[in-house]
């Protein structure tokens, strides 16, 4: 196990600080989040060849992290085009040594949420499917498809010129603040699930720490704090909003 989580880790940075030194001369952030689910997409493919025992569990599984990731990525990248810019990295993108620890940041991003699926495909032997594993993808496609129609939802209403400078409450936005951070925990927490079929040892089922933090980055880190501010900036004090924030779960529809 140790060699595949060496070598993951190894291709994971290499990719991250070898992007990072071109973006840095280029001074532009456009292909970030191309780059880090890029790397999600390669390595749940590589670690998956790298066990050659292509069992149901490993290949659907890593079939849906592969999704997740062609989609997001594309999503992203095509966003960052039509708007020009990522305004996150309007005060690093000139300065090499704060602009390397975003992409290192984003290493240990895409190593630490893989770590199910790592050890899912490091396994030699196949346990026979259980209730956990359709559990397990059964909430990955909940929040696959809760993600994707947000985001999709909130293309289409930025895209229409009448909606210029307001705030999208429609939708899966009508039922929770953040339904696309909502769909993005569901889906590794379902993983971790399914992945969680075959874990044995201590230090496999530590691999739990994937779906917390994800959890952690979009609670308190870089998706919702950012969200937030960006809002008040923008709507604070504008009733609508008030009220929209009053009456709308934060992240779980109906719930919180």
């Amino acid at each position: 196990m140790g060699n595949t989580f060496a070598k993951a880790a190894a291709i994971d940075f290499g990719i991250q600080w070898s992007l990072w030194a071109i973006a840095s001369l280029l001074k532009t952030e456009k292909f970030y989040d191309l780059a880090g689910s890029g790397t999600f997409l390669f390595l749940a493919y590589q670690t998956l060849q790298w066990g050659q025992t292509y069992f149901t569990r490993q290949k659907v599984t890593t079939g849906m992290v592969m999704t997740w990731a062609a989609r997001l990525g594309l999503f992203l990248f095509t966003r960052v085009l039509k708007d020009g810019k990522d305004s996150r990295f309007n005060s690093v993108r000139g300065n090499p040594g704060r602009f390397w620890v975003y992409w290192t940041i984003q290493g240990i991003w895409v190593f630490v949420t893989l770590l199910p699926l790592l050890v899912l495909n490091n396994k030699k032997e196949d346990r026979p499917l259980t209730t956990r594993d359709y559990v397990g993808w059964g909430i990955w496609t909940l929040g696959f498809l809760f993600e994707a129609l947000a985001d999709h939802q909130k293309s289409v209403f930025k895209s229409n010129p009448g909606n210029a400078g307001k705030f999208i409450t429609s939708g899966l936005w009508s039922v929770s603040r953040y339904p696309n951070y909502f769909g993005e925990i569901c889906m590794w927490l379902g993983i971790f699930i399914t992945s969680s079929s075959v874990m044995t040892t201590p230090k496999e089922y530590a691999s739990v720490i994937s779906p917390l933090f994800v959890s952690f980055l979009l609670l308190r880190v870089s998706g919702i704090p950012i969200q937030e501010k960006q809002q008040a900036k923008r709507w604070g004090t504008d009733p609508n909003f008030v009220n929209y924030v009053k009456r709308t779960a934060k992240l779980i529809p109906y719930i919180w």
